[in-house]
């Protein structure tokens, strides 16, 4: 049988664009496939913004109390933090996404292995998807909320808007990368529930959701920083945004975020390749 599996080498071919039309395909889908929840859409929306200002009020107060800055930001500059971060939470998307784990557990990912997509391809494809959905419908509300009640900062760099988009491309990456090695310790434990609920609380705490992660020690901070992803999901687009660093810094850590990206995606790809080899030993 000529079955194609992610196990087997896919056939070389020069001609990249069929390759392309694939991947655009199943991005497609997946901006589709979210599309239809129109009603969580508006529920996530409103909750997003309702956070955003309790939220942006308790940093405002830690402004205040610190005399103005607080961690080099001014009062404009947490406004915009939480603003921006509400919307880009969904974009995101720290949590929720447990559709491998439960295609490993009921054994229905036997079935992405037989596609001529690698699994990890595949996957990412549908997240482009869903981000570029929550991009249009998620990402606008809060943050126009926000202009609407508070003063936000807004750039003043003409290089700041390409390299928050950049960094927002990057942290969408990276956070599918971390959810899916997540998602894939379902291969060995047969239910990562208990691996979801760790990933669910450090990384809120670590990628800067609950407060800016200059609010700690240095000590603490740059390790974190360099040593883990957790900072490349929110806090870099957001300092780039907010514009606390200088250009060359702003270009670093958007530099950091890329080497994050193939790390994770040659990491998910390793596990991937192992976590088959044991489900054939495993199914025969």
């Amino acid at each position: 049988m000529g079955s194609v599996t992610a196990t087997v080498a896919p056939p070389i071919s020069r001609n990249i664009i069929p390759w392309f039309r694939t991947f655009a395909a199943i991005t497609g889908s997946g901006f589709r496939r979210y599309s239809t929840y129109r009603q969580a859409t508006v529920a996530g929306a409103f909750t997003n913004t309702v956070f955003g200002f309790l939220r942006c009020y308790v940093l405002l107060a830690v402004a205040s109390g610190a005399g103005g800055d607080a961690a080099g930001y001014s009062p404009a500059q947490l406004a915009t933090f939480v603003w921006v971060g509400q919307g880009l939470l969904a974009v995101v998307l720290l949590w929720r996404w447990t559709e491998l784990a439960d295609r490993i557990r009921t054994g229905e990912v036997a079935s992405d292995l037989l596609r001529p997509v690698h699994p990890v391809v595949s996957y990412l494809a549908a997240d482009l998807g869903r981000a570029g959905y929550a991009l249009l419908t998620r990402f606008l509300p809060p943050v126009l909320t926000g202009l609407l009640f508070f003063d936000l900062a807004l750039p003043t760099r003409w290089q700041t808007v390409p390299l928050f988009a950049c960094s927002v491309g990057l942290a969408v990456v990276i956070c599918f990368g971390c959810r899916f090695l997540v998602n894939a310790t379902a291969y060995w434990l047969h239910d990562a529930r208990g691996a979801m609920i760790l990933w669910t609380l450090s990384s809120g705490v670590l990628a800067g959701l609950y407060f800016p992660l200059r609010f700690m020690p240095d000590w603490i901070a740059v390790p974190l920083w360099l040593a883990t992803p957790f900072p490349s999901l929110l806090q870099t687009p957001l300092d780039v945004l907010v514009e606390r660093d200088g250009a060359a810094i702003q270009a670093g850590m958007v530099g950091v975020q890329l080497l994050w990206v193939g790390l994770l995606l040659l990491t998910c790809r390793t596990v991937q390749r192992r976590a088959e080899r044991r489900l054939v030993v495993q199914g025969g």
